[in-house]
């Protein structure tokens, strides 16, 4: 049993004809509120048809806003005939204080400021309230003394953000150089051993069709900015992706009981993201097919080809907890947010820096007295220019604790995988690869420029930028810096 709209687009029980319908949580159906009858809405985002898309195609919400809309505007209620006011920079959609129908901006004139889609909420209040404490639980000792007295769960938040959806068809060529290990070795003694490796390089070329089925972007230009050092707009990101799939079309009813954000960007301020994370998804595509080259590869031309897109906007569900860390001369949100879909929890907790930096003290001076001995045991070093990172890395250690903890308690450098996490598929694969020669005696483990796991779709990248890329990768830290986000 699906809602039916009348004549006039009012959302009616299609049992007894009511339009004081609302979403039930606990089942994820909509509920008639006077015959208390449950019924679902049929999913408008069904996937297929991105191999035939050319050009964009645009769906009516993702349409440009009009900048000289009225910010208050006077709806007239299709169901009862009266009168109500809505702020449309605080809300999309009222109720009719006489009849309960929810009524929404786009019942005027469809302007893009309300979506196409809604993607219902499907986790419960109490269960993100259990992920969020239980989240900030594990971040106590380092966490600011108010942040700790103030903590509490009653003020978070449903809210529903705005985002693009979109489909691309696109055409991928890359070419470069691939290099196959044939074996490693052991030369020198002392202080002077080190690895040395042959391995076979090739030329190559990876040529495919990309079919990209909902890649899902920001259309909020407050959530777009993600400068960790001035917000922790990542976290939110992090939290993705959504089950786009089971998207509904447009339904006020759907939003009663939770708050709204507006989209105020435009499909063309959106396209460069757009194609820089398709970008990554060719290559991350690309790379599944070259297992053969264990030392990996470097691409030295790239084209993609954006054949054709399809834009819809769209509202996500998010649980969202929030906190302002003001010091007196900086101040700073920090969010801790649930995918109200999937449960996935992401967050930053105000630090008490002053208490890191003493115990980082502290590991720093046990560093210093432990030497470099266990740094040899641990580390091994084939190339003599990266000598200098033994004689440092006895003084490195209270940087690294340092490092860490603000990484879990911050997660500055936390990101959405869109290169490995949004639905992708490779038609007309064509692969060409050519032996050029035989290297020996090479002092990386890697092909020198490697980038075919290079991801530059990312704004989060604050860990490399604070410790260093080389250092990072030397200690292993770049493992510690993904999006693992903590499921509930």
């Amino acid at each position: 049993m699906a809602i039916k709209n009348d004549k006039n687009g009012v959302n009616r029980c299609p049992k007894c004809g009511a339009t004081d319908v609302a979403l039930n949580m606990k089942t994820g159906k909509l509920k008639c509120n006077f015959c208390r009858t449950e019924f679902d809405d049929t999913s408008a985002n069904a996937a297929g048809g991105i191999e035939g898309l050319t050009g964009d195609v645009v769906g009516e919400g993702a349409t440009n806003i009009i900048p000289d809309e009225k910010i208050v505007l006077t709806l007239k209620c299709p169901a009862c005939g009266a009168e109500v006011v809505i702020n449309t920079e605080e809300v999309t959609s009222a109720r009719c204080h006489w009849c309960r129908h929810v009524l929404s901006i786009n019942e005027k004139m469809p302007n893009g400021a309300v979506p196409d889609l809604v993607l219902p909420f499907k986790l419960e209040k109490g269960k993100a309230e259990s992920s969020i404490r239980a989240f900030v639980e594990k971040r106590q000792f380092f966490a600011h003394p108010k942040f700790k007295a103030e903590f509490t769960t009653e003020n978070i938040m449903g809210v529903y953000l705005p985002y693009m959806v979109v489909d691309v068809n696109a055409h991928a060529m890359l070419a470069g150089e691939a290099e196959h290990l044939v074996r490693s070795y052991t030369v020198g003694s002392g202080n002077n051993r080190r690895t040395l490796y042959d391995a076979d390089a090739y030329d190559v070329t990876r040529e495919f069709d990309l079919l990209v089925d909902d890649l899902t972007v920001e259309a909020s230009s407050d959530k777009l900015n993600q400068d960790n050092k001035a917000n922790t707009n990542n976290v939110i990101n992090a939290i993705m992706p959504f089950d786009t799939e089971n998207c509904v079309g447009w339904n006020p009813s759907y939003l009663r009981g939770f708050t709204s954000e507006k989209r105020d960007t435009n499909i063309e301020a959106l396209k460069p993201v757009m194609k820089t994370q398709v970008g990554d998804m060719a290559r991350y595509r690309a790379k599944e097919s070259m297992t053969f080259y264990n030392r990996g590869a470097r691409w030295t031309q790239e084209d993609l080809t954006i054949k054709g897109t399809s834009w819809k906007a769209a509202y996500l569900p998010v649980w969202l907890y929030s906190y302002l860390q003001d010091d007196g001369k900086v101040k700073l949100l920090h969010y801790v947010a649930v995918n109200a879909r999937t449960g996935e929890t992401m967050g930053s907790v105000p630090i008490n820096k002053a208490k890191l930096r003493i115990i980082s003290a502290i590991v720093e001076v046990i560093g210093i007295f432990l030497g470099l001995g266990w740094i040899r045991v641990f580390f091994d070093s084939s190339d003599d220019s990266d000598i200098w990172l033994f004689g440092f890395a006895g003084f490195t250690p209270g940087f690294i604790f340092y490092y860490l903890k603000l990484r879990k308690y911050r997660n500055m450098d936390a990101h959405h995988r869109h290169e490995a996490e949004t639905k992708t598929d490779v038609k007309n694969l064509k692969k060409s690869d050519n032996l050029r020669e035989h290297r020996k005696g090479l002092r990386s483990p890697h092909i020198a420029g490697r980038n075919d796991n290079e991801v530059r779709g990312i704004i989060a990248r604050n860990g490399k930028k604070m410790l260093g890329e080389k250092l990072v990768n030397q200690f292993g830290l770049d493992k510690l810096t993904g999006s693992s986000s903590e499921k509930k």
